[in-house]
């Protein structure tokens, strides 16, 4: 994996991790993923921005050694996770004299999870500069995208803005740039939905102070560069934005075939409507494509047998991850069957109440649905489409 250059002085020498296939034991990597990272020569100084993960060490090395780097003034850590800090340690050992720069509230985290020194480190606060002879580095304090000391870095003479997780895509990918727009599109789209949809609020902000800055380029830590920073930035302002479109997504489970029934019949009501309908069944279907369509949707549709009184375990799963998620939903309904009674509506409600919802209807039915009950779900997506096209 050889070194790539972005500019004339300025590398990308991080690692593409092709068979990587889960991230966080909890989210899937159907296509891999990177960790960029970045090394900056100035005529005085060297700056590396960002590490990989301490399991792709040796790559980062190799790439280093490529470029026939023999001295690092200043490792730049805009993010404590592992993932793009794990390797500072060994890079400390190999660059002797090297400075960790970072914010306040990123040194105490790093301490507590690689266990550096106090002298090691160089800290810096909002709008601070770094000189390193004829190019310098700006920082610029990007909370909660995704955790609270997060901070990007830009270079201002070049105008990249090293953004680590923010604007990023797990996506491995032999194109330094983005030459594959739609591939990359669905990237980020996934990636914003698992890591960043919680954090919207705050996303706004720092998309404000981003588009404040002359950005020719952006650098993110995971997924190709953007050398045309308007794709990602006007995507994620879609994504933060309050707008919904006309969807409804169907989070399912069917044991016996009752509750599929009811979501074949819902779905082509919805259909008949004008609305667009995303089901998922939760037994199959890849948690991170239901994630991806809760950026956008306007309404969720809960469907669950009960299971000794209850909702069944994958359905109660999806739920706490949507409520974690905090997508903007605008509303809820709750539909699903039983043989002899239960808690499920109650159970639901209680793993969505972080969401801000209106519930427009709940419909339970015994057993496989009957004639009689084709006019109930008839109805029930009546409601769920007139609020749908109403947001």
């Amino acid at each position: 994996m050889a070194a790539r250059r972005l500019v004339e002085g300025v590398y990308e020498v991080g690692v593409q991790h092709f068979d990587r296939r889960e991230f966080d034991e909890l989210i899937p990597l159907p296509d891999g993923t990177s960790y960029n990272s970045y090394i900056v020569f100035g005529e005085e100084k060297t700056a590396l921005i960002d590490t990989v993960d301490p399991s792709k060490t040796h790559v980062l090395l190799e790439n280093l050694q490529s470029l026939n780097v023999k001295k690092i003034d200043y490792i730049v850590s805009n993010h404590a996770e592992q993932d793009h800090s794990g390797s500072i340690p060994m890079l400390l050992d190999v660059f002797e004299g090297a400075k960790v720069v970072t914010n306040e509230k990123a040194k105490g985290m790093l301490q507590d999870l690689l266990h550096l020194s106090d002298e090691v480190f160089l800290t810096i606060k909002e709008g601070e500069e770094l000189k390193l002879g004829g190019r310098t580095l700006k920082f610029i304090m990007t909370p909660w995208v995704h955790w609270p000391e997060t901070m990007s870095t830009f270079l201002v003479e070049d105008g990249i803005l090293f953004s680590c997780d923010f604007f990023g895509a797990h996506l491995a990918s032999s194109e330094l740039f983005v030459r594959s727009p739609e591939k990359v599109y669905d990237a980020a789209k996934r990636y914003y939905a698992e890591i960043m949809m919680p954090f919207r609020v705050s996303i706004k902000k720092n998309l404000e102070k981003v588009k404040a800055l002359d950005v020719k380029m952006i650098a993110p830590s995971h997924g190709p560069v953007y050398d045309d920073p308007k794709f990602i930035i006007s995507a994620y302002e879609e994504w933060v934005s309050d707008e919904v479109k006309n969807q409804v997504v169907i989070a399912y489970v069917s044991m016996h075939g009752s509750t599929e029934r009811i979501v074949e019949m819902l779905y082509d009501e919805l259909v008949k409507e004008g609305i667009e309908v995303l089901p998922f069944n939760l037994s199959v279907s890849d948690i991170g494509e239901y994630a991806m369509a809760l950026v956008d949707a306007s309404a969720l549709v809960v469907a669950s047998p009960t299971v000794l009184g209850g909702l069944h375990p994958k359905v109660a799963y999806a739920l706490s991850l949507t409520a974690m998620l905090r997508p903007k939903l605008k509303s809820v309904a709750i539909v699903g069957s039983f043989g002899w009674g239960g808690m499920m509506v109650r159970q639901a409600k209680e793993l969505l109440k972080a969401l801000r919802v209106e519930y427009v209807g709940e419909l339970l039915i015994k057993g496989l649905p009957k004639d009689e009950d084709a006019g109930k779900i008839r109805e029930l997506a009546k409601v769920i489409a007139g609020k749908t096209l109403d947001s």
